[in-house]
């Protein structure tokens, strides 16, 4: 299968190219190195066999360039829910990247018949109803308080695909959700097929160290080198609660995605996390780190932050129903994985930080 990976040199997209590539596929794949550290991934996947290009999704001519493919992974994009408000990209930005982009690889599918796969987000889930669930603490965690009050599309095994993608969900959500609409709408035209894996929070080695982007990498990395912690928004106690999924266990739903017949539009999104098995919040990460690394006093600054939310935990049993797929790395040794990197890594967090 001869596969293009839009962003490879990121680290879902290098992630997956060096899975897929083991597999025996052919991979070629595209970057525009803009995200410091991405240039790293870029010659040792060449010695694995990858063929890697420079291009920028944003410019058409550059696309029509590709050779080409039988699948498109889209894991290229600005993946943070604070991107176009938080003064280091504007909004005309995060919009050119996360959904010009993306209309410019359904254009690219569309001349060579090419199957689409879009790793999605759990952030095209509505912010109001998640931010006003009600929650208690346990085990150093919230969790949600009263599960006969759930909003539907929610319960205790977290998010559903049925929950509400009704604005606002951020500008970063936005672009991601109109993505998944005009994937969905190519792809009925014009007769190639589109997938729509809404991921939780990636994790794992070598993800690049920055907060709003990689929460667990970031706070381990920085646990690691001292550098200074805040717990932000909420009580300011670290409580609010994430799922993580390491990329490679994406590896066997894409392969099932590659060969799969033609599936009604419903069974064509779903939500791929760890789930609760692999739930945890910042205090209980800190607490790993302590037993790891020793102990670190970590700062509080209850403010609230724009689209925060205290417990989103993805529901991804309806990949399984599917598609017969669940996670298969523990949090444990996503952990450890991230923990032994950065030892390995002493200028990781400096060599992937913004400049």
């Amino acid at each position: 299968m001869r596969i293009l990976i839009t962003g490879i040199c990121g680290f879902a997209g290098s992630t997956l190219a060096r899975d897929l590539l083991g597999a025996g596929h052919q991979v070629t794949g595209f970057d525009s190195f803009i995200r410091p550290g991405s240039e790293t991934n870029r010659a040792p996947l060449e010695k694995r066999g990858a063929k890697i290009l420079t291009a920028d999704l944003r410019h058409p001519t550059e696309m029509a360039a590709l050779p080409p493919a039988d699948f498109v992974i889209d894991a290229a994009a600005n993946a943070s829910v604070l991107a176009g408000v938080d003064g280091r990209t504007s909004s005309r930005e995060l919009v050119d990247h996360n959904l010009v982009g993306t209309i410019n690889i359904l254009e690219y599918c569309k001349t060579h018949r090419a199957g689409f796969i879009l790793l999605s987000t759990s952030r095209t889930y509505s912010i109001p109803p998640l931010a006003a669930l009600k929650v208690e603490i346990k085990d150093d965690a919230f969790r949600p308080a009263d599960s006969d009050d759930f909003p539907p599309g929610l319960g205790p095994a977290g998010v559903r695909e049925t929950f509400s993608t009704a604005a606002p969900v951020s500008l970063y959500g936005a672009t991601k959700l109109a993505s998944e609409t005009l994937a969905l709408e190519y792809g009925e035209t014009f007769g190639f097929p589109v997938f729509l894996n809404r991921c939780g929070v990636l994790a794992g080695a070598g993800q690049f160290g920055r907060a709003d982007q990689g929460i667990f990498a970031y706070w381990i990395n920085s646990w690691r080198r001292r550098r200074p912690l805040k717990y932000l928004g909420f009580d300011g106690q670290g409580h609010q609660v994430r799922d993580c999924l390491h990329p490679r266990d994406l590896v066997t739903l894409l392969e099932t995605q590659f060969s799969a017949p033609p599936l009604p539009v419903g069974d064509r999104i779903v939500n791929c996390a760890g789930g609760a098995h692999s739930a945890m919040s910042l205090r209980q990460l800190s607490a790993w780190c302590a037993q790891r690394f020793g102990p670190l006093a970590v700062a509080s600054d209850p403010r609230p932050r724009p689209f925060d939310i205290p417990w989103l935990v993805l529901d991804a049993a309806k990949a399984d129903r599917v598609w017969g797929w669940r996670p298969q790395t523990p949090v444990a040794a996503i952990l450890e994985e991230i923990a032994v990197h950065a030892e390995q890594n002493p200028d990781w967090l400096d060599l992937s930080a913004p400049h």
